[in-house]
């Protein structure tokens, strides 16, 4: 389904602009949206007991991201979500694709997606639980491949579970070995 079809199903959907570094939604807000990318790069991530920042996922152009299960339960949020670049935005409500009327083509191939990303994250999930560093390294490559030059290194080693001293020491011994 095609962002304009989707705005017809939620006449409060709003899109709006916002610069790079931008808080999008912070922890604890009462109202979670889905937020569909139309032009940008966001993150989502949260941040311990410590001060650290644990990030969850990555959100480029054509990507929903939210924090479903504050959506789901109706909950404040957890995750906060910002710019890593100048974005434009379009918040959906809740409820929005419930009230869509789709037709079982659309409805298959939204679950279909909706598959692909609960088993990226499954995959994810199983790596930091267990696999090396060089290994996250690259299936974040393969997740988001045309991103590893717009998203700062921290960031990504963040998303790895590694420092930025370990990612660059990855990145060196790839290089040395192509």
């Amino acid at each position: 389904m095609k962002i304009e079809e989707l705005l017809k199903f939620d006449p409060k959907a709003k899109t709006k602009t916002f610069q790079k570094n931008d808080i999008v939604q912070r922890a604890h807000d009462p109202s979670p949206s889905a937020i569909f990318v139309e032009k940008g790069l966001l993150r989502s991530y949260i941040i311990d007991s410590k001060g650290k920042e644990h990030i969850y996922m990555f959100a480029p152009e054509g990507w929903f991201i939210a924090d479903l299960e504050a959506m789901e339960y109706d909950q404040p949020v957890q995750l906060f979500i910002d710019c890593l670049e100048d974005s434009t935005l379009t918040f959906f409500d809740n409820d929005c694709l419930f009230k869509a009327n789709l037709s079982k083509q659309e409805i298959m191939q939204n679950a279909q997606l909706l598959y692909r990303r609960i088993g990226r994250l499954q995959r994810r999930v199983l790596m930091l639980m267990g696999a090396p560093a060089i290994d996250r390294y690259h299936y974040f490559i393969k997740t988001y491949p045309d991103l590893h030059h717009r998203i700062p290194q921290r960031m990504i080693a963040s998303f790895l579970g590694v420092t930025p001293q370990t990612l660059s020491t990855l990145r060196g011994k790839i290089a040395r070995s192509s």
